[in-house]
């Protein structure tokens, strides 16, 4: 099995920064996208930031100009700088990624959730 581990949430003020980062462990042939989903209390879950094998980059528009998505292919590791955060920025953010896993054909995973908050 494949399974991903988040880590760097955290309360911050408006205008701070954090960085999450996600880590794959298993069975993994090959990873295809890595990304980012939050999803704020009462609404759906959003894509926030995706990253391909080949490093196109794709991002809401919410957050487009103050998120960085990268990734460390050797590591399977995809992380997100968030800088000038907003409070509309709280939400719980989910890790996300598939791919090609050792005998067993396709997958996709979610992480456990990592929860921001960004006061005001």
């Amino acid at each position: 099995q494949v399974h991903l581990v988040e880590s760097g949430g955290g309360l911050v003020q408006a205008g701070g920064s954090l960085r999450l980062s996600c880590a794959a462990s298993g069975s993994i042939f090959s990873m295809n996208a890595m990304g980012w989903y939050r999803q704020a209390p009462g609404k759906q879950r959003e894509l926030v930031a995706a990253i391909t094998s080949a490093g196109s980059t794709n991002y809401a528009d919410s957050v487009k100009g103050r998120f960085t998505i990268s990734r460390d292919y050797a590591k399977n590791t995809v992380s997100l700088q968030m800088n000038m955060l907003k409070p509309e920025d709280t939400a719980v953010y989910y890790c996300n990624a598939h791919g090609l896993q050792d005998g067993y054909g396709q997958f996709e995973v979610w992480g456990q959730g990592t929860l921001v908050t960004v006061s005001s």
